[in-house]
C-alpha cells in the first residue's frame, strides 16, 4: 500500500526555515518564557526534576485540564506529545483496514492520512466557501451507514475558522447515536473565538458531553501561543483514557517534564486569560489587516468573515493551482503559505495572521506583488472562477 504522506506538514518543513517571510503556520505569535512569567514561576520551574515524569501527565495538569471540561476529573486526561499524537492514537487505537471514515473538507489532513494509511475508506463531507463553510446535512445523511467507525472534525475549524452552528453540532451527534460511530473531535482552536458575544453558549462549548463515544483533543498551541511546548491532551472516558494511555507507552513513555510544568502553570484561570487576551488581540489586529488589503486587490482575492482561529482561507479568483501559486511565491517572493490543495481545497491558500502586522504587512506586499506580476506577464485568468 502506498504511503500518504502529510503533504502540509512536510512542505512547511522542508522550506519554513528557508524564506523571509513564513505566514504557512498556524499559530499566533508564540510567546517566549521569559514575558508570561513572574520571578517565582520562573523560580518554580526551575525547581522541575529532569527525572521520568508521570506517564500519563503530572496529576496537577491534568485537574487543571479537566476543569475546563463539565463534570470531567483527572481520569478523564491523558496528557500528550501536542494534539498531534492524541490524534493519532485515537486513529490507531480505533481503526482498522476497511473502516470507514469521515472527514470534513477542507481540513487538517492529520486523521485523513493516517486513515488512509490504516486501510481505511476516508469519506469527505464537504464545507461550502458560498455558506459560510457550513456541511449539507443531507450529504451527511448519504456518507453515514452502517459500517461508518469513526466522524473526525476540526471545530473550530483549520483552515477556515469556522465555527460549528448548534444545529449541526446536534447532526453530527445524532449520525454518530444511529450507527454506534465514534466521534473525534480535535479542538485545539477553542478559546479562539475573536467575537464570543455573536456566538452561543452551545457554539463556543466543547463537543466533550454531548455524547457517550466522543473523545476531544486539545493542546497548548493554537489558542495559548505556547507551540513549542508540544503539549496536548486527549478528553474522553475513563476506559478510552486508559486504552490510550497503552499506547501512549509504546509511542513516547512520556511528554516532557518542564513542558508539562509550564502547562500546568499556564492554566492557572488567571494565567490563562492573560494567554487567551493576549492572542485574541493579535488574532483581531491581523485579521482586519488582511481585509483591509483585500479590498484594495481588485477581486483577485475574497475571503469569508473570521469567526475564530489566527488564519485565513483566503480565496483567489484565477486558475493557477494552489502549489503552482505557492511554489512562485516560494522562489520569487521568498513567502512561504499553505497551499489550499494541501488542505483540501483547490484555488485557496491559506494565511497566518496571528503575528505582529508588521509582518503580515510585509509578507502581504510581497503577495500582491506577485499576483500582479502574474497578471501583467498573463498567466492570470482573472474572473475565471466564480467569487
Amino acid at each position: 500500500m502506498q504511503f500518504q504522506n502529510f503533504d502540509l506538514e512536510y512542505y512547511q518543513s522542508q522550506f519554513e526555515r528557508t524564506v523571509e517571510c513564513n505566514l504557512a503556520d498556524s499559530s499566533v505569535e508564540c510567546v517566549n518564557i521569559r514575558e508570561w512569567l513572574t520571578d517565582a514561576e520562573v523560580h518554580e520551574f526551575l525547581q522541575t526534576p529532569l527525572f521520568y515524569p508521570e506517564v500519563n501527565g503530572f496529576q496537577l495538569l491534568r485537574r487543571r485540564i479537566a476543569a475546563l471540561y463539565p463534570k470531567a476529573t483527572e481520569h478523564n486526561i491523558l496528557v500528550t506529545v501536542g494534539a498531534s499524537q492524541a490524534n493519532s492514537m485515537v486513529c490507531t487505537t480505533l481503526l482498522e483496514a476497511g473502516n470507514e471514515v469521515i472527514v470534513v473538507s477542507p481540513g487538517y489532513r492529520q486523521v485523513w492520512g493516517i486513515a488512509k494509511n490504516l486501510g481505511c475508506n476516508v469519506k469527505e463531507l464537504h464545507l461550502d466557501p458560498d455558506n459560510d463553510w457550513a456541511f449539507d446535512p443531507h450529504e451527511l445523511e448519504s456518507l453515514v451507514t452502517d459500517r461508518t467507525k469513526l466522524i473526525s472534525i476540526v471545530n473550530p475549524n483549520n483552515p477556515t475558522g469556522a465555527v460549528l452552528p448548534a444545529e449541526a453540532r446536534r447532526q453530527l451527534v445524532q449520525a454518530c447515536e444511529r450507527t454506534g460511530a465514534w466521534l473525534h473531535v480535535d479542538e485545539v482552536y477553542c478559546g479562539t473565538e475573536l467575537d464570543s458575544a455573536k456566538l452561543s453558549a452551545e457554539e463556543r462549548a466543547s463537543f466533550w458531553g454531548a455524547y457517550d463515544k466522543v473523545i476531544c483533543v486539545h493542546s497548548m498551541s493554537k489558542a495559548y501561543g505556547m507551540a513549542g511546548l508540544r503539549i496536548g491532551w486527549a478528553v474522553a472516558a475513563p476506559e478510552v483514557i486508559e486504552t490510550l494511555w497503552r499506547r501512549h507507552e509504546y509511542a513516547v513513555i512520556a511528554t516532557s517534564g518542564p513542558s508539562m510544568k509550564l502547562a500546568e502553570i499556564a492554566l492557572q484561570p488567571e494565567k490563562r486569560k492573560l494567554l487567551l487576551d493576549r492572542q485574541r488581540k493579535l488574532s483581531r489586529e491581523g485579521h482586519a489587516l488582511l481585509e483591509d488589503w483585500i479590498g484594495q486587490q481588485g477581486g483577485l482575492f475574497s475571503v469569508s468573515k473570521a469567526v475564530a482561529t489566527s488564519v485565513r482561507f483566503v480565496r483567489y479568483h484565477f486558475d493557477t493551482p494552489s502549489l503552482e501559486l505557492a511554489e512562485h511565491l516560494r522562489k520569487n517572493a521568498s513567502l512561504l503559505i499553505a497551499p489550499g490543495i494541501f488542505l483540501g481545497a483547490e484555488h485557496h491558500l491559506r494565511i497566518a495572521v496571528g503575528y505582529k502586522l508588521d509582518r503580515i504587512k510585509a509578507a502581504l506586499d510581497r503577495l500582491g506583488s506577485a499576483a500582479a506580476q502574474l497578471q501583467h506577464a498573463g498567466n492570470l485568468k482573472v474572473g475565471s472562477l466564480h467569487a
